[in-house]
């Protein structure tokens, strides 16, 4: 079928496009200019709710780990179960360029059935594609041809040996060829630009695997191999035709600098395939930049050099999580070991949102560290409040605040749902609304060292909490009692009844999409809770530390019983808590927050605020005396002696042998009321004010398992005074607990041994990432 033909190819593609098109229409007019590199300037402020509307908090829980367009995508295996292994809402393919132009007289003449097939496939699961084509494959897939030059350029195109991989390799400069492609390319997104079922699409065609290098056979001549590579102005050509060719599917090339950074000011994102890996020797980062350990040419040191770091706001990052490290990729999270690199700084920096890992599938889904990361990927919208009367009849108005807590936005126009829930959980009637979930940017970004702003990790305020309303008819609606629900429509629900649904991050989603928001009358009578809680007393912070604030507080009373709280940093919504007390993360050293907190019912009524209480962060730990790192060297237990060359060792643990195990630079202690720990200090640690202990525990509140004894002092660990009058506490997150030596009565001159016991009727495990004193 001729490209001028391609008006009377089949008709289900176009109605397919026609439908997706219809839930998210003016997507290339809403595109946003690329944002030049450096700190990025916050978005506008959204507006303020509607004060004559009454506020429902939503109690916030983990967003499933399956939510489309973001996470890991799997590879296509036609006839193979699609949705084995750890969640996902991805699925990665290949296909040869031969395989589509598949008429050797006629380079015009396209044949999309094995493309179709698998799109078909991948939908039925409930998944969209991540595609790319290519023309030379080392080796092949095993279902796709090594070489997928197609046959039409024979004669016509100068075809070369790549002799280190074993492919032909087109002469990418070619004229014939370059037309060709762009002829291609134009088909591809008449024919697919909108498809609901495909997600993302890499450029591909170029180089090897289709991933824009030729190496050894590129522009690094030194080495003896000549450059197979086309000039950066006629790979420009494929950009910009792609760039023409879509205008609603989003689309990713390889490097920030691929065509001499010709994508840097097009709507174009980028494509990690060897996504936080460490090479060479000595090992450095392919993803991390310089400033962060990485080698001169890794992918996000080019975005620097390109002024594109924040292409991500406007633009998709993916990639493939390196081959290598696939199995091991999250064993160390937060941070890497050996050739991993430190993965959630590669995620938070390059605004991962989806990646391919095909090992991904032996991951345990209870893993929390995959669950971590996968939640941090891309978008983790919740709505922390919707705002409506409890009461309404005719037009009325209806409102939510979104917040996005991962690194990236949203980034197609899905339409939002509003609609009204009967008591017999039908929903009797729906109103689609204007709103836009890609303007709900992450709400903080971590910083670049480059830009010269704070010492890493820094995070800066970015996004807002998004405010969106529309009016409403309830017109014809009987009277009686509701409930307001929201859902996203996903455009593939218009091809497979399995598409996944967009669902936030809210105790109150449901399975089918459906999202509750509160209990509403409709009609002139009462009825319904409408009374709000009491508002909270005694907030205030029983300890803190350099990046987190932990807070307390007395409960509030309400007629029906309070559901939970809400945590307030600054007046924007940091957390929920179905108890009375809250840790805030991730904050800044030595800066001065002011926290309030509110209390909400079943109902959704949320009471007025606490009385605010302000807490300064304490200074950035600064370098002190280290008594272990467990960082393996010297190894434990085996070596028996810590960081300053004295003994230490344990005994009675259920883990390493009765001594406890180091893993991913960090001394795990699993302990059944049995286990002691002692690392030798005998130092004078006169110069040092603190006992810095950096820890967490399985499941939090172990502080209550295990004291610690320093310098003639033994205590309960929790019962060590912090400044400010608080006491340690122990949470399933890492954090620094700093204990004042000489206010809890520490000999500094003569400290002895540092030794910890766990015979307290405790049973879980504790993990210690280092001891140092500061």
């Amino acid at each position: 079928m001729s490209a001028r033909l391609l008006r009377h190819r089949r008709a289900v593609v176009p109605v397919l496009i026609a439908l997706a098109l219809a839930l998210f229409p003016a997507a290339r007019a809403w595109a946003l200019a690329p944002v030049p590199g450096g700190v990025p300037p916050r978005p506008s402020a959204p507006a303020s709710p509607d004060p004559s509307l009454q506020e429902h908090s939503l109690a916030s829980a983990p967003a499933p780990l399956d939510n489309p367009l973001k996470g890991f995508a799997r590879f296509y295996w036609p006839g193979s179960d699609q949705n084995t292994g750890y969640p996902h809402s991805l699925t990665w393919s290949y296909f040869g360029l031969s395989e589509v132009m598949t008429d050797p007289a006629d380079c015009s003449a396209y044949n999309w059935s094995i493309l179709d097939n698998a799109l078909d496939e991948i939908a039925s699961y409930g998944n969209q594609a991540a595609v790319r084509f290519y023309l030379e494959y080392p080796g092949g897939s095993g279902s796709h041809p090594g070489n997928a030059i197609p046959h039409c350029f024979d004669g016509h195109v100068t075809y070369r040996t790549n002799t280190y991989w074993g492919t032909t390799s087109p002469d990418y400069d070619s004229p014939y060829l370059l037309d060709a492609l762009g002829d291609f390319i134009a088909a591809f997104g008449d024919r697919y630009d909108g498809d609901p079922r495909i997600g993302f699409i890499h450029l591909g065609l170029i180089g090897l695997w289709g991933e824009w290098h030729t190496w050894p056979f590129d522009t690094d001549t030194a080495d003896g191999y000549p450059n197979f590579m086309p000039t950066d102005a006629h790979a420009t050509q494929i950009l910009q035709a792609y760039d023409s060719a879509f205008d609603h599917t989003k689309l990713e090339t390889r490097y920030p600098d691929s065509a001499g950074g010709a994508a840097t000011n097009r709507d174009i994102g980028y494509h990690d395939d060897s996504f936080c890996y460490k090479e060479g020797s000595p090992l450095a980062g392919v993803t991390l930049p310089q400033s962060l350990g990485g080698a001169g040419y890794a992918q996000l040191q080019r975005a620097l050099d390109a002024g594109a770091e924040n292409k991500w706001i406007t633009a998709s990052m993916g990639g493939e999580v390196r081959p290598e490290i696939q199995s091991s990729a999250f064993a160390s999270w937060p941070g890497g070991s050996g050739q991993v690199d430190d993965m959630k700084a590669c995620i938070e920096l390059e605004h991962t949102t989806w990646k391919i890992n095909e090992q991904s599938q032996s991951y345990a889904p209870g893993d929390p560290n995959v669950a971590a990361a996968v939640r941090l990927m891309g978008y983790d919208l919740g709505v922390d409040d919707a705002y409506f009367t409890n009461t309404a009849s005719g037009t009325t108005n209806v409102g939510v605040r979104i917040s996005n807590r991962g690194v990236a936005p949203f980034y197609y126009p899905w339409t939002v749902t509003l609609g009204l829930r009967n008591a017999a959980g039908t929903v009797v009637k729906t109103f689609d609304t204007s709103w836009d979930l890609r303007t709900v940017m992450p709400l903080k970004i971590r910083a670049f060292p480059d830009w010269g702003v704070g010492p890493d990790p820094t995070y800066l305020d970015y996004g807002y909490p998004q405010y969106f309303q529309t009016g409403v008819n309830l017109s014809g609606v009987p009277s009686g009692g509701y409930q307001w629900v929201l859902r996203v429509k996903n455009p593939l629900e218009a091809v497979s009844a399995n598409a996944k649904k967009l669902r936030f991050a809210n105790a109150a989603q449901g399975a089918d999409g459906w999202l509750a928001l509160g209990r509403v009358t409709v009609g002139t009578g009462g009825g319904g809770d409408t009374t709000a809680p009491t508002a909270p007393t005694g907030l205030a912070s029983p300890s803190r530390t350099a990046t987190s604030v932990t807070l307390s507080w007395t409960a509030s009373t309400d007629d029906t019983g309070v559901a939970g709280y809400r945590v307030l940093r600054g007046g924007t919504q940091v957390g929920t808590s179905a108890t009375t007390s809250f840790t805030d993360t991730g904050l800044d050293p030595a800066t001065s927050y002011t926290y309030t907190v509110k209390a909400y019912d079943a109902a959704g009524n949320a009471s007025g605020a606490s009385a605010p209480v302000t807490v300064v962060t304490l200074p950035s730990s600064t370098a002190g005396l280290v008594l272990d790192d467990f960082d393996g060297d010297p190894a434990y237990p085996s070596a028996a002696r810590n960081d300053l060359g004295k003994w230490t060792g344990g005994n009675c643990f259920r883990n390493g042998g009765g001594s406890g195990a180091v893993s991913g630079g960090a001394l795990s202690l699993s302990y059944d009321n049995c286990g002691w720990f002692g690392s030798d200090v005998n130092t004078d640690l006169s110069a040092y004010t603190y006992l810095v202990v950096r820890i967490k525990g399985a499941a939090g509140g172990e502080q209550a398992h295990f004291n610690l004894g320093l310098g003639g002092v033994t205590k309960v660990f929790g019962d060590y005074t912090l400044d400010g009058g608080g006491h340690p506490a122990v949470t399933t997150a890492y954090q620094d607990i700093k204990i004042p030596m000489s206010a809890n009565g520490i000999d500094r001159a003569s400290p002895g041994q540092l030794a910890m016991g766990f015979w307290y009727g405790g049973s879980s495990t504790i993990t210690i990432d280092s001891l140092s004193f500061q």
